[in-house]
């Protein structure tokens, strides 16, 4: 029994990688989370504005196939160009949900930014 306990602590030695992480990089790693947070929260905050301010012309833009404030909405969310168009499709399919619904609209957007 004693000689079951002492190889007990080992038993989580190895080189594989584990879910847990070190708590000795804990600290940075709240760091860097807040950090990324932030941003990520910022750049959803223009998007969200942005969405709801122009709601209904980003709405027609996405039924006529783009625009000048579907393309600044797809900019704020850090959508890259040749991801636009395909984006755009996809949102025309859907455009009765992003019709009555400006969160929507803005949580799409930012699914799909970088």
């Amino acid at each position: 029994m004693k000689r079951l306990l002492l190889l007990l602590p080992l038993v989580g030695c190895t080189d594989q990688p584990s879910h847990i992480p070190n708590p000795l990089f804990l600290p940075a790693q709240a760091v860097g989370s807040a950090v990324q947070n932030a941003s990520y929260d910022a750049r959803r905050g223009r998007v969200a504005n942005h969405v709801i301010t122009n709601h209904s012309d980003i709405v027609s833009e996405i039924e006529a196939g783009g625009g000048p404030m579907l393309s600044l909405a797809m900019e704020l969310a850090w959508i890259t160009a040749p991801k636009r168009p395909a984006l755009t499709a996809l949102l025309a399919r859907d455009i009765a949900l992003y019709r009555d619904d400006p969160e929507a609209l803005i949580v799409a957007l930012m699914v799909h930014g970088a």
